[in-house]
């Protein structure tokens, strides 16, 4: 059986959870914070979450997880099999990843977790997002899912990347991140009422305490 290493809370985490959900896929949860033991750098070269383990041993980077995934398994598509929607899926995937959860990442420290971020990160942070969301408005189709009509891997990005980037926005900056793509408000919301979802996101909240625990602990 596969087996997913790594915490409810991480996003990353959460993406190749909710495609190994999708695809109706039979897997295992390994807690798995990461590190630099041995024992962790033995499983995930940069110590980093998520991995999955198969047959013939460990698959590090959501993004090449995904993609393994989508090759090696059956279940719902979640890339289209056309060469070129398939690089839009893609494309939209990456500019997510790069140019919002990226940047929003560089004050988690301060947005979620008590700790001081510098002003000139913060105002690089407020500056790239703001980019980053248009650049997501004129790329992203919401007809009605971020690619067009099906669930695909930039939902995966989306989901788990755009509502921290908001959270960072508005208690950092005291900003709306998406007033003006209203579609990705409406699309988020549609999300989070699916079964799969809505399941990932329990599990989450059920892993925050001991997380929050463990990061106050590190402190």
């Amino acid at each position: 059986m596969i087996k997913l290493y790594g915490f409810s809370v991480s996003n990353y985490y959460n993406m190749v959870k909710l495609a190994l959900l999708e695809k109706g896929l039979a897997f295992e949860e390994v807690p798995f914070y990461g590190g630099t033991s041995a024992e962790a750098l033995a499983i995930s070269p940069r110590g980093k979450v998520p991995v999955l383990q198969v047959e013939q041993g460990f698959i590090n980077e959501t993004s090449v997880i995904l993609e393994y995934i989508e090759q090696s398994q059956q279940g719902r598509p979640l890339l289209p099999s056309d060469p070129f929607q398939r690089a839009q899926v893609l494309a939209l995937a990456r500019e997510i990843e790069l140019y919002i959860e990226l940047p929003a990442r560089a004050c988690y420290g301060e947005a979620f977790f008590g700790m001081k971020v510098p002003d000139a990160i913060k105002e690089k942070t407020r500056a790239e997002l703001l980019l980053g969301v248009a650049a997501l408005g004129r790329h992203g189709k919401f007809a009605p899912y971020v690619a067009g009509d099906s669930l695909s891997v930039a939902d995966l990005y989306f989901l788990y990347s755009v509502p921290l980037a908001c959270g960072v926005a508005h208690k950092l900056f005291g900003m709306d991140l998406l007033a003006e793509v209203p579609q990705a408000k409406a699309l988020l919301e549609r999300l989070g009422e699916t079964p799969n979802v809505q399941r990932v996101a329990a599990d989450r909240e059920a892993a925050m305490p001991a997380f929050m625990a463990m990061v106050a602990a590190k402190k």
